[in-house]
């Protein structure tokens, strides 16, 4: 009798299980890993529009806190009251990690007050969380945001929880 080489379906069928079992788990937890990753992106750049925010003022007096785009300019970046510089041209353009931002100045002219925010682009795919800074510099944060306005008003974004 001539003797079969291979592997059997029910020895297939249980591999292809196992792959399916491994992956089930390991799925979810890499979804995890990139809203954390995201999250921990937008939180730094709302905290590099606050300094941003505070540079621009500083350099242009008469105008005072600034829109997003202000704060950037395309590559190579000329420093001016309508392009600061103080950003990347990315952040500038509003979407970066799965986060839409935005800042923009109140009270003006010259604006006396500034705030900026970034909410996650698709809710529970990019992030959970919203975030916003306002004049006095402290990161705040909305959990479970979904829905809240670009940029929130100071009021709401003082409302948020300080980050800690």
């Amino acid at each position: 009798m001539r003797q079969e080489q291979g592997f059997s379906l029910i020895e297939l069928l249980i591999v292809v299980a196992i792959i399916l079992i491994i992956a089930a788990i390991a799925i979810p937890n890499l979804v995890r890993a990139r809203v954390a990753a995201n999250e921990a992106s937008a939180s730094a750049s709302v905290r590099q529009l606050a300094t941003a925010e505070i540079s621009y003022n500083s350099a242009y007096p008469s105008t005072g806190y600034s829109t997003l785009a202000t704060l950037g300019g395309a590559a190579p970046c000329t420093a001016s009251a309508l392009t600061g510089c103080f950003i990347d041209n990315v952040l500038a353009l509003g979407s970066k990690s799965g986060y839409q931002f935005e800042a923009v100045g109140f009270g003006g002219p010259p604006n006396t007050t500034f705030v900026a925010g970034a909410v996650p682009q698709n809710f529970n795919v990019s992030g959970v969380r919203d975030f916003c800074v306002v004049t006095d510099g402290v990161l705040r944060i909305n959990p479970g945001g979904a829905g809240a306005p670009l940029p929130p008003d100071v009021a709401a974004c003082q409302a948020y929880a300080s980050a800690q």
